[in-house]
């Protein structure tokens, strides 16, 4: 599914703010593996999931998806299979379109499209069906524009819209840290409930260290570009947070975003 084989990232190679982000990284996802990311901040953990999408070229090692390589291939391809939701809300929306016009975007993510469309009454109908899914009430508010959806309604809707053409990769960058913790919840309920349902494989960076361990079947802890801790199965399941925070301040790595997860 993803095999990533020593992965190197550079910023501003060569000048005096040299900066070393990700160092001969390897990780393997087989199909419908949810694994959750944690780190300090510059741990690498971002950077990983922009030279996952492509937003990053590498400097060095090599990003095989569906047993394609796609070290070189640019983001807008690599859209027809990795999707991507963000920390912040309106980042994955057109706010002034509505909530319709969104979803129908989002269905023809990495297809051919010309200059023109349009939503017919087909479209519209299951457009409405597939957003009744995630529970919220906003098949009834199909024509409103996003802009005035709340964050947790705008970010489940761009949950739902980065999965509808089921992806090979999903990735979440901290896309609850944004919201208050009874939202975040709701969020993280309608991510388990999707992912599940489409068998989707998932890469979730968190500094919350008990979502870390609730959510997926995979754990990666990542410091100074490198993957220094994994779990999986039932030694995931045993992992608490205080056995993290162990491992944290056995490398030195305790900010204070890390100690308040």
């Amino acid at each position: 599914m993803l095999d990533i084989k020593n992965l190197t990232k550079v910023f501003g190679k060569g000048t005096v703010n040299e900066k070393v982000a990700l160092t001969n990284l390897s990780l393997h996802l087989n199909e419908g593996d949810f694994v959750t990311v944690i780190g300090g901040n510059g741990a690498g953990k971002s950077t990983l999931l922009n030279c996952i999408a492509g937003v990053f070229a590498v400097d060095e090692g090599s990003i095989t998806i569906n047993g394609m390589d796609v070290t070189k291939m640019p983001e807008h391809k690599r859209a027809r299979f990795v999707s991507r939701v963000f920390q912040d809300p309106l980042l994955g929306t057109a706010a002034d379109m509505q909530i319709e016009e969104n979803l129908a975007i989002a269905s023809q993510r990495g297809q051919r499209r010309g200059l023109g469309w349009n939503v017919t009454k087909k479209d519209s109908q299951h457009l409405k069906e597939v957003v009744a899914t995630l529970g919220l009430g906003l098949e009834n508010r199909m024509t409103t524009k996003v802009n005035l959806l709340s964050g947790g309604q705008r970010q489940a809707l761009t949950l739902l819209m980065a999965t509808m053409n089921k992806p090979s990769i999903l990735l979440l960058d901290e896309h609850t840290a944004a919201l208050d913790p009874k939202t975040a919840q709701k969020v993280l309920d309608l991510t388990r409930k999707i992912t599940t349902e489409n068998n989707q494989t998932t890469i979730m960076i968190t500094h919350n260290m008990k979502d870390a361990i609730t959510y997926g079947n995979k754990l990666i802890m990542m410091s100074d570009g490198k993957i220094i801790f994994q779990a999986e199965g039932e030694q995931k399941q045993k992992l608490t947070v205080a056995d993290l925070l162990e491992k944290f301040q056995q490398i030195g790595d305790e900010n204070d975003r890390i100690l308040l997860s």
